[in-house]
């Protein structure tokens, strides 16, 4: 029974061990309000993780502004704008779709449809054979013949 019980502490420990309960705040509706925008918030320094999910010295600043500024009465728009304000749209994990980041949300499906252009000319490429040779030149037939090859 105890090492079964030491496996499922192990599998869940990970999904909490970030947060620090010092940085915790006392009403569970506040903190429930900087979770949620914690996961939305990217952590500059692991990038492709939430600054709830990162152990970074970056991410613990970041989890202590918003949990800052939800104290002081922010409300959840104003605390992103806060963060956004400071460190741009790249903070955040869902970047606004605006002039800046058009490409970004446009690459994949101009990828595919590239991909897709590709595909289609080479299948009708390979379709129609190998092209036609051009006949010889009177030239070319002469030095064929001096080569012996004609």
């Amino acid at each position: 029974m105890r090492p079964l019980a030491l496996v499922l502490v192990l599998l869940g420990a990970p999904a909490h061990a970030v947060i620090d309960p010092r940085e915790m705040l006392p009403d569970p509706a506040q903190e429930a309000r900087a979770r949620e925008i914690g996961r939305g918030l990217r952590c500059l320094v692991c990038q492709n993780q939430s600054i709830d999910d990162s152990n970074a010295d970056l991410a613990r600043d970041l989890r202590r502004i918003v949990r800052e500024r939800i104290a002081a009465g922010d409300s959840d728009a104003e605390v992103v704008r806060f963060v956004t304000d400071r460190y741009g749209d790249y903070v955040l994990l869902r970047p606004p779709v605006n002039a800046v980041t058009i490409g970004l949300w446009a690459a994949p499906a101009l990828f595919l449809l590239a991909g897709g252009a590709v595909a289609v000319a080479y299948l009708r490429r390979r379709r129609a054979g190998p092209a036609e040779a051009a006949p010889l030149s009177p030239e070319e037939r002469a030095r064929l013949r001096e080569l012996g090859a004609e």
